[in-house]
């Protein structure tokens, strides 16, 4: 999913994971809006517009797993493994862009 969105403008990430139809598209959409409301918090962020920035950097890590364990048959237990995810999206500015 942010394989989509790496290195695109801010604005074509946006409408590409808006009319995604992924599970996934719901938490890196709300990513990347925190990643361009934090910049544009900072005093350097405050005179930009989001037409002038892009994704520089988005990936996801494995986060930690939470071990649980699930009655069965017979008197036995399943172990379960509910898995979890960092997402990390860092956007610049255009003008900052490498070739």
């Amino acid at each position: 999913m942010v394989d989509l969105i790496r290195g695109r403008d801010v604005d074509e990430s946006f409408s590409t994971l808006h009319f995604m139809k992924r599970a996934a598209r719901v938490p890196v959409e709300k990513t990347l809006r925190s990643a361009v409301a934090n910049l544009f918090n900072t005093k350097e962020g405050s005179n930009l517009e989001p037409s002038d920035l892009y994704v520089r950097e988005a990936f996801v890590d494995e986060g930690p797993t939470m071990r649980r364990f699930m009655a069965r048959a017979m008197g036995r237990a399943t172990p379960i493994k509910r898995r979890t995810s960092h997402i990390t999206i860092v956007v610049g500015e255009k003008a900052d862009r490498r070739p």
